[in-house]
């Protein structure tokens, strides 16, 4: 399969960067439409201030906590997303991240679906990176290389394409994590917007398969 055939060109990635299951459902959030190394400044103002934990950030502030995101953009509306989760976070399992995400897997993505903020790709990083539940996440990059390879054309809606990949995936959350780590690496790397790097592209034997045209 691709995955396996990636898996050599690039190695094991062990994705999602965090020390704790708390940091993945904070930068799940803070990750919205915004780059990773945006995020990671607004991590390290976290860290370096030890809110790092449900309660603790709960109490803070909003004012400090959107000074202490600024850096991940859009500070006062993801300010807003992360209240919300920490509202649930705190209120129903007191802070626990572990015994909020154990359970069935899309029982809690419902209760993760239902705070304003959480979106699927949210809700889906959160179960399979800090939970780990077997469950896909579906991003831009997954888009647009189903896009550029098929066999989907890309702009499925977001349930036919994770329920997709996991019919044919092993139901494992260190399988689905990796294929998805191995998916941004491919986007950020190689199947990029604008000049694809296709010719030295670990995929770029799909296009032979599927007889679709490099991107120009």
């Amino acid at each position: 399969m691709a995955h396996r055939h990636v898996l050599e060109h690039v190695g094991r990635l062990h994705w999602w960067p965090a020390e704790s299951p708390f940091e993945i459902v904070v930068g799940a959030i803070l990750t919205q439409n915004t780059a990773w190394t945006r995020v990671e400044e607004a991590m390290t103002n976290l860290r370096a201030a030890d809110l790092l934990d449900a309660n603790r950030l709960a109490d803070l502030p909003r004012e400090e906590l959107e000074d202490l995101i600024r850096p991940a953009g859009t500070f006062r509306i993801k300010a807003g997303y992360l209240g919300n989760v920490l509202d649930w976070l705190t209120g129903r399992y007191g802070g626990d991240v572990e015994r909020a995400l154990a359970g069935d897997t899309m029982e809690k993505r419902a209760e993760l679906l239902a705070q304003n903020g959480v979106g699927r790709e949210t809700a889906d990083s959160i179960l399979c990176y800090a939970g780990g539940h077997a469950i896909f996440v579906v991003d831009a990059y997954t888009r647009r290389i189903l896009r550029r390879h098929g066999p989907l054309e890309g702009d499925e809606p977001y349930d036919t394409i994770r329920e997709w990949f996991e019919a044919r995936l092993p139901r494992d959350a260190g399988v689905l994590n990796e294929v998805h780590a191995q998916i941004v690496v491919i986007g950020k790397d190689w199947c990029r917007p604008r000049r694809p790097r296709c010719e030295t592209c670990p995929l770029e034997f799909l296009f032979e398969r599927t007889g679709r045209e490099r991107p120009a």
